[in-house]
C-alpha cells in the first residue's frame, strides 16, 4: 500500500491487506475508505477519499484541492454534490444543480470546473476567507475573474452572488501566498490604489510581489525563507540595489509586521505621496 486513500472492501477482496492490518496499520477516513496511519491527510487526499466513498462530484474546497490549489485548510470538511443530502462526519453535501459545462474529470474523478469551483467558494465563504482561496485557485488553474463573472451571470438568483462579486473584485491570481493576499487586501482596504501583482523586470531578471509601475513603488512580503536562508538574504540585498538603481522604491514587509498593519500601510502611503499619488489615495476601511 502507498500513502493514498483506498477502498478497504476492494483491498480485502484482492488480498492486498488483512482485516488485522486494516485495524492496526490504517485509519478510516470515510465509509470504507482508509489511509495509512502515518500518512498526512492533505486536502487533496481527503477529496479523493470522499470521492472513493461516495462516487459523487467533488465541489468547493475539495474540487479546489484536486485542481491544485495550495494553502487549503487540511481540517476543513470534504465537499461533494449529489441529490442525497445525507452525509458522513467530515463531509459536506450540496444538492445544487450543475450544468454539463460546469463539470469535468480530473484523475478519474468528477469535479466542478475551476470557474464553477470559484463561483461556489466565493458565494459560500466570508470575504476575508474567500479571497485568499480564490487567489490560490486562480494562480493554480490560470482562470481569470472575468471567467467566473461570465458563469455568475448565468446564475443571477443564486444565493451569495453579491458576496462572490465583491470577492472577485479583490481576487488576483498573481498572489503566491496567503500572506501576499493579506498584504494586498490591507493596502486596498486602507484606500490605496489596487497594486499590480508579480511585476517582472526582464532586463534585471527580477520579479516583485506587487506594486505600482506608475509611481515605481514595489511592496515585497518577506517570508521566513528571506531571513533564514543566507543565500536568499544576499540575493534580496542585490535585488533591492538593482531596483533602486532603476528608480524604484521598495517597501519590505515581514510576517511580524502583519500583526501591526497600520505601520506598514502608512509607510506605503508615504512612498506613494512622495511619488505624486496623493490625489488618488483615500483613507477607507481596512480589509
Amino acid at each position: 500500500m502507498d500513502n493514498t486513500p483506498f477502498l478497504a472492501s476492494e483491498a480485502l477482496k484482492r488480498g492486498a491487506v488483512t482485516r488485522n492490518e486494516l485495524r492496526t496499520r490504517y485509519r478510516a477516513v470515510f465509509r470504507d475508505v482508509y489511509i495509512d496511519r502515518g500518512a498526512e491527510l492533505t486536502p487533496a487526499a481527503k477529496a479523493r477519499a470522499a470521492w472513493l466513498s461516495t462516487g459523487a462530484t467533488l465541489a468547493g474546497l475539495s474540487a479546489a484541492a484536486v485542481l491544485g490549489t495550495k494553502w487549503l485548510d487540511g481540517a476543513a470538511p470534504a465537499e461533494i454534490v449529489r441529490a442525497d443530502r445525507h452525509g458522513q462526519r467530515g463531509l459536506v453535501v450540496h444538492s445544487y444543480a450543475l450544468a454539463d459545462d460546469e463539470l469535468h474529470t480530473v484523475w478519474g474523478m468528477r469535479v466542478t470546473t475551476a470557474a464553477r469551483t470559484a463561483f461556489d467558494i466565493g458565494r459560500g465563504l466570508p470575504l476575508a476567507k474567500a479571497v485568499p482561496i480564490l487567489d490560490a485557485l486562480l494562480n493554480a488553474t490560470g482562470i481569470k475573474p472575468p471567467d467566473v463573472v461570465d458563469l455568475t451571470d448565468r446564475h443571477p438568483g443564486a444565493r451569495g452572488v453579491r458576496r462572490l462579486r465583491a470577492a472577485l473584485e479583490l481576487a488576483d491570481g498573481g498572489a503566491e501566498s496567503p500572506q501576499e493576499t493579506r498584504v494586498r487586501l490591507l493596502l486596498v482596504g486602507a484606500g490605496l490604489p489596487k497594486p499590480e501583482t508579480q511585476i517582472e523586470f526582464r532586463d534585471l531578471r527580477i520579479r516583485v510581489d506587487m506594486g505600482w509601475r506608475e509611481w515605481r513603488i514595489a511592496v515585497e512580503y518577506d517570508g521566513i525563507q528571506h531571513w533564514g536562508n543566507r543565500y536568499q538574504r544576499s540575493w534580496d540585498i542585490e535585488r533591492i540595489a538593482l531596483l533602486e538603481a532603476a528608480g524604484w522604491s521598495v517597501v519590505r514587509i515581514s510576517a511580524e509586521m502583519l500583526s501591526r498593519p497600520d505601520a506598514f500601510v502608512e509607510r506605503v502611503k508615504s512612498k506613494l505621496r512622495e511619488r505624486g499619488a496623493y490625489g488618488r489615495i483615500q483613507v477607507g476601511s481596512r480589509a
